[in-house]
């Protein structure tokens, strides 16, 4: 009776945040897209304070999932000093992975995966994820067609090991924030967009192979280990 009284307190304290942050966002959609990053960091007075407001910004951004990516790294590439910005950003993509992170593995797997079934990635997402997971962890921050905040959400969810969570994202997505935050979005006269399909399309096939080989080599170790141990254990009887 107890554990289904706790179990039913937990329910309602997840559909109680979850509307929570969904109501903020209805609210604050306007804002929160159009989010002038700029003008909080020049406000505030001095260093310190404009880092923080940056980073308390990705932790929202990890939470409500609307503010575009691409605003805030290039927002922040202009409002501090190339080494300072970038700096700034990859502290701040670490507080927004967290944050992600830890809301889904507060609202828990099946929360999330009825949601990820609504998105229009959703179904690859977790097809990837079933298929081999550090891999995939790394090709969904590297190829940014799947949403950031999602892929998070749902790892978080699935309680994957947060050390190689963490590793891999970020190892994932720094180039691109790093290029972001310097070129800001000029980037695209230096890498046409065109290119950076072309080589998606060549990557992604390429990782597929890799990937379905180091599986098929796994799974004929863990054979060959396991006749072994047949082996073994035959000889001893």
């Amino acid at each position: 009776m107890k554990e289904n009284k706790k179990e039913l307190i937990k329910l309602i304290s997840k559909i109680a945040v979850a509307l929570a942050v969904f109501v903020f966002v209805l609210i604050n959609y306007k804002e929160l897209v159009n989010i002038d990053v700029r003008e909080i960091v020049s406000a505030a007075p001095s260093l310190l304070p404009a880092v923080l407001s940056v980073l308390a910004i990705y932790c929202v951004k990890g939470l409500v999932l609307v503010i575009p990516a691409s605003l805030v790294y290039i927002s922040v590439g202009m409002a501090f000093s190339p080494l300072t910005a970038v700096l700034v950003n990859i502290a701040g993509i670490l507080v927004e992975f967290t944050a992600s992170y830890l809301f889904g593995l507060f609202l828990g797997g099946d929360y999330i995966n009825k949601m990820m079934q609504k998105q229009k990635y959703g179904k690859k997402i977790l097809e990837m994820q079933e298929n081999k997971k550090d891999a995939s962890v790394f090709l969904m921050r590297f190829i940014t067609v799947f949403p950031l905040d999602f892929v998070s959400l749902f790892l978080g969810s699935s309680k994957y090991n947060f050390g190689k969570y963490i590793l891999f994202s970020f190892l994932g997505l720094a180039p691109r924030v790093i290029l972001f935050t310097i070129l800001g979005d000029k980037i695209y006269d230096y890498i046409p967009m065109k290119l950076i399909m072309t080589i998606c399309l060549f990557a992604i096939p390429v990782a597929v192979i890799a990937i379905i080989i180091k599986a098929a080599v796994d799974k004929k170790r863990k054979k060959n280990e396991s006749n072994e141990n047949t082996a073994d254990k035959a000889e001893m009887k």
